[in-house]
């Protein structure tokens, strides 16, 4: 009942959001990981539904107990590196399946070890700021690019959020999103979409554990998702004061070890069915965390568990949800995401930039993340951090030494 009482518009449409933003810009891709092992429509309405209810139930239940908003997502880079390599390395869907139970194993070591946040909980809160900063910011450009292919829709989404926030701050996102809505339907309308009613089936493939895919699948897929999911993601739950008291949050916090334990074991439950990587998400964390969702922190846990909620739909009805939120034009997905994330970007960069003994590091942090370079198959918010730590290390080590012998 707490939940019903402490749940508001705002932040049931930050989790709407959080769902448009995040399934309609990746599924696509998750989309040719499944066909590059000559999946066919079925195998791939079983992906949509192993990954709909390992997202939702992953971060509905943890949110729900905690009552703090922990997000998990499918891996995009991870669906982007096994889109590649299927294809390259010709692996069957038993093969790949095997190797999705092999990254499973290994992300539920991270967690069960608590290695993983132990190296985060070294991280400066200037460059885990400075980290979040500089993924969201390349969203934030996106919400104004948006506006060379719809001028229209972009400045009445942008005039409308404005007002909102002066008028009923609380509410300025869902009232943008339903004037961009109703602008959408009034002029270009929307992309027809494909809705076939009914359940979702699951196709259980049994898996072939081999060392080629071992190598070549489940091992970039574990990287990817430490260092360009996990890695961003716990950097939003420290910038946004879910930390606990260490990062200027209240009490424990999110028990990051212990939800990477559970992303780990959830995927390898799922993993027969087409889930290949569950993890924390940063993007969508991001708008679930914020202001936006709520003024109160105590209360944007609600705004996770919709965002949950709503992806287990997409789990049990993958094929009509699918359709449904692939309509939405790309413009108003950009907009609307950039537009939600401005006072976390912000909020981001001034903590990054607020110690002077960090702020070059962390400057460098954010250039790197935000070049959206990669590496070796390693995005760059894994370079962005190394960057900055390098840099850390070049400017403070044995200086404290130094000054004294000096």
């Amino acid at each position: 009942m707490r939940f019903f009482k402490d749940l508001s518009l705002s932040a049931f449409s930050a989790g709407f959001v959080a769902v448009l933003v995040g399934f309609t810009s990746s599924v696509a891709i998750v989309f040719q990981a499944a066909q590059a092992f000559k999946a066919g429509p079925e195998l791939i309405t079983s992906w949509m539904w192993a990954l709909g209810l390992g997202m939702g139930l992953c971060t509905l239940l943890p949110s729900l107990w905690l009552r703090m908003p922990v997000m998990v997502a499918w891996s995009t880079p991870g669906a982007a590196v096994l889109a590649t390599a299927g294809l390259v390395g010709g692996f069957s869907m038993a093969e790949a399946v095997g190797a999705f139970i092999v990254c499973a194993l290994l992300i539920t070591l991270c967690g069960v070890t608590g290695w993983f946040e132990r190296v985060m909980n070294r991280l400066p809160m200037a460059i885990a700021s400075a980290l979040l900063a500089g993924v969201l910011t390349r969203f934030g450009l996106q919400a104004f690019t948006a506006a060379q292919s719809n001028l229209p829709l972009v400045l009445i989404m942008l005039a409308t959020y404005l007002l909102g926030k002066r008028l009923a701050a609380r509410y300025a996102v869902p009232l943008t999103l339903l004037v961009a809505v109703l602008f959408v339907a009034a002029t270009s309308g929307f992309s027809s979409a494909g809705i076939a009613l009914g359940w979702a089936r699951p196709v259980f493939t049994a898996p072939v554990f081999t060392i080629g895919a071992a190598v070549s699948l489940a091992l970039p897929l574990f990287v990817v998702t430490m260092a360009s999911q996990n890695l961003p993601g716990v950097a939003v739950i420290r910038a946004t004061g879910y930390g606990g008291a260490a990062d200027g949050g209240q009490g424990a916090g999110i028990p990051v070890s212990k939800i990477i334990t559970l992303t780990g074991l959830a995927t390898l439950l799922l993993a027969p069915f087409g889930a290949f990587a569950l993890n924390f998400s940063a993007i969508t964390a991001a708008i679930c965390m914020g202001s936006e969702a709520h003024p109160d922190p105590e209360r944007r846990y609600t705004a996770a568990v919709s965002c949950g909620a709503i992806y287990v739909l997409i789990g049990l009805f993958g094929a009509a949800i699918t359709g449904v939120l692939t309509a939405f034009p790309k413009e108003l997905i950009a907009a609307i995401a950039g537009l939600a994330l401005l006072g976390t970007i912000g909020g981001a960069l001034s903590t990054a930039i607020r110690d002077d003994l960090h702020r070059e590091a962390a400057i460098i942090t954010f250039l790197v993340t935000l070049s959206g370079v990669v590496i070796a198959g390693v995005g760059s918010a894994f370079w962005g951090v190394l960057a900055g730590a390098l840099a850390l290390f070049v400017q403070q080590y044995g200086k404290s030494r130094f000054s004294e012998h000096t």
